[in-house]
């Protein structure tokens, strides 16, 4: 994985997405998903998936933790986390890797946990090669 990690605190990350993700709201896929952000102002900003009857008007977890990250202040992501139940990994799917881009860098890391702590870590970069993001647009 590339970019730093040091002075981030998964476990604390791990900590509020397993927290969370007792919360989702998943009455159809019976899937809970919990998600964690480390925003720039040094805050861990929670978030979990809330599904909805009018598929595909749900959110994910990482959606709405991002939400939480813009909505206390914070403006860029250091690292996110992600936990799901099962044996697969719980990566965070296309939309979210592209919400995650608009406010994380490449090297930005992505923690992808299960019931029992982190599986496997990966960069934004890793997740989402040759990503469009806000520089783009720049002129």
């Amino acid at each position: 994985m590339a970019g730093s990690t040091e002075a981030i605190d998964f476990e604390a990350l791990f900590a509020a997405a397993a927290r969370v993700q007792t919360f989702a709201y998943a009455p159809y896929s019976r899937f809970r998903v919990g998600a964690a952000i480390l925003g720039d102002d040094g805050v861990v900003y929670p978030g979990c998936n809330v599904e909805n009857a009018a598929y595909p008007s749900g959110s994910c977890a990482e959606q709405g933790a991002i939400s939480a990250m813009i909505a206390g202040g914070g403006r860029r992501i250091r690292a996110i986390l992600v936990v799901g139940d099962g044996d697969e990994l719980v990566t965070p799917c296309g939309a979210c890797r592209q919400r995650i881009r608009e406010f994380a860098a490449p090297e930005t890391p992505v923690a992808i946990a299960g019931p029992g702590g982190i599986r496997q870590m990966f960069s934004l970069a890793e997740l989402l090669p040759a990503s469009f993001g806000p520089d783009n647009l720049r002129r």
